[in-house]
């Protein structure tokens, strides 16, 4: 598995990330640590968390249980120096985690600190915010986005800089390695940017937004910046919440599966999101590459850094997507998925 850096950290990582968001639901304890010691012996150390997780369902008694089953994989192997752990702070999603409250300066030590007790460690390596506290466009929120509900901008800067001032004097104290948005914008990113240049705190390295072959708003503006501005794209539901493996073609509905918990998949279910999915799994049938595979290597092509971060209910499952980086996506592959792509260019 190739190595890669996260933005201009330094942070070495390798090319795929284990997401453990049904940690503590979908998956229980014992198969999720089975899972993190099988990734790593494949050469895949790093993980994705968040205080919010499990998901499938949020509840209240869950919160916080994701990072607690990591944790206690750490204290069990002493292994902690081997993996990268990413885990996030709760924006305007936050729910249950403090009563819906979202980022800001008087938060963010206390999220850590509690991050740090779940995850049994004395470093987070990548320190995420799950969504902007002013909203964003994401999870099909673009079809109706307006912006002018927002607040002024000179509030939001002035809690940016109040914001960045923490993390700064948490960088300083070892608590955190390095700084990442999730579910934001290009517009709060050159921000956040901003406020790390004014205030010497740290830049920001990474962004985990949804992107897959069923969704690429991250393509243009999002694209060029993080292009330009070495922001690594951490792409979650880079499989489409499954639909891009096809196990739900033709109406199926595997037991166990997300479709059975949401059956709506989080706004992304319709029959033009069948039929996309249909165009690509006949490409990668074409091909003689499994859909999962191609889906996930898909993202590797970008013209900026991606890394795919995936989850699997099964061991099973996580065996398979393991067999993944090792195979390669001819050119005349990927001229058959760009061209449907702009048949069907933003399904859900």
């Amino acid at each position: 598995m190739d190595r890669l850096t996260l933005g201009r950290t330094g942070i070495e990582v390798s090319e795929y990330c284990l997401g453990t968001m049904t940690y503590g639901t979908q998956t229980p304890e014992d198969d999720a640590h089975v899972q993190i010691s099988t990734a790593l012996e494949a050469g895949l150390d790093f993980l994705d968390t968040a205080e919010m997780y499990p998901v499938n369902p949020v509840r209240k008694e869950t919160v916080g249980c994701s990072e607690e089953i990591i944790g206690r994989w750490n204290a069990k192997t002493g292994r902690r120096n081997d993996i990268v752990i990413a885990t996030k702070h709760s924006g305007s999603n936050g729910g249950f985690v403090r009563d819906g409250r979202g980022i800001h300066p008087d938060t963010v030590r206390d999220a850590v600190n509690n991050s740090l007790t779940r995850l049994q460690t004395d470093y987070i390596d990548l320190y995420q915010f799950h969504w902007p506290n002013r909203g964003s466009y994401h999870f099909r929120q673009n079809w109706d986005f307006d912006p002018s509900q927002q607040p002024p901008a000179e509030e939001i800067w002035d809690e940016m800089l109040g914001v960045m001032e923490v993390l700064k004097a948490l960088v300083d104290e070892g608590k955190i390695r390095s700084f990442g948005l999730s579910n934001d914008s290009t517009w709060g990113t050159m921000r956040w940017l901003d406020a790390a240049e004014k205030t010497g705190g740290p830049r920001v390295a990474t962004m985990q937004n949804e992107y897959s072959l069923l969704c690429r708003i991250y393509d243009t503006d999002f694209g060029e910046l993080a292009y330009h501005e070495d922001i690594t794209l951490i792409a979650f539901s880079p499989l489409a919440t499954g639909y891009l493996t096809g196990k739900y073609r033709n109406g199926a509905v595997p037991e166990g599966s997300r479709k059975t918990l949401q059956p709506q998949m989080g706004g992304r279910a319709s029959d033009r999101v069948d039929g996309a999915v249909d165009d690509y799994l006949e490409i990668a049938s074409k091909y003689g590459i499994d859909p999962t595979h191609m889906a996930l290597q898909w993202t590797r092509t970008r013209p900026f850094q991606t890394i795919p971060i995936f989850g699997a209910t099964t061991q099973d499952q996580l065996e398979h997507i393991l067999k993944a980086p090792s195979i390669e996506l001819p050119d005349e592959l990927l001229a058959e998925v760009s061209k449907a792509h702009r048949a069907v260019p933003m399904p859900y």
